[in-house]
């Protein structure tokens, strides 16, 4: 949980026992988060820039967004560019290309240029959520394994699953916030026992 800002804490009163309501806005995420503290030492306690679970799984998700929103964008450029040479390129109809027709053959290449932008997407996608991110990227990356591996102990086995049973969310993706996390916790044990159900 974000600490507040400094400016914040000088203008606290000095009465240990005044309960005060500090509101500090996250700026990364566009979320406010709520402490309540009953002193002033405690707020002066508390530590400085750490990265709540709350923040990070948002910011998991906001990468994500930035790495579907690049490739989109990447595999726009790729295509429009494979188009683009393709079409100052002079096409001999009467000869085939690796026993293809050439109008195929340049379609099916225009495609792979979109699917090359797409797959590159994702790491410029990832540079940028870096570089306007770079305050948390130690944090981000230490919290990635330890999530990633609360993930792996926790999911099911999918090799038990079925039409009526699906696995859900084996990766654990769509988790955005603490919530989400202990209801996917909950989503996995209702597998487990659906699935002995049946056995």
């Amino acid at each position: 949980m974000f600490p507040p800002p400094r400016a914040i804490l000088r203008s606290l009163p000095a009465a240990p026992s005044t309960t005060t309501l500090l509101r500090s806005a996250s700026t990364s995420t566009g979320t406010s988060t709520t402490t309540t503290t009953h002193s002033n030492t405690a707020a002066a306690a508390a530590p400085t820039g750490q990265l709540s679970w709350d923040t990070f799984l948002q910011l998991r998700r906001l990468r994500r967004r930035y790495n579907l929103a690049s490739s989109v964008v990447t595999s726009f450029a790729g295509t429009m560019a494979g188009m683009g040479y393709l079409a100052n390129k002079e096409i001999d109809v009467t000869q085939t290309i690796l026993g293809m027709d050439p109008l195929i053959m340049f379609g099916l290449a225009t495609v792979g240029c979109g699917a090359a932008g797409w797959l590159v997407g994702p790491s410029l996608g990832g540079a940028t959520f870096n570089l306007l991110q770079k305050r948390w990227v130690k944090q981000i990356s230490v919290k990635e394994k330890e999530f990633l591996n609360h993930i792996k102990k926790n999911r099911v086995d999918p090799s038990f699953q079925s039409f009526s049973n699906p696995v859900p969310d084996y990766y654990g993706e769509k988790i955005g916030s603490v919530k989400q996390y202990r209801q996917w916790l909950k989503d996995q044990r209702a597998y487990n026992k659906k699935r002995e159900a049946f056995l």
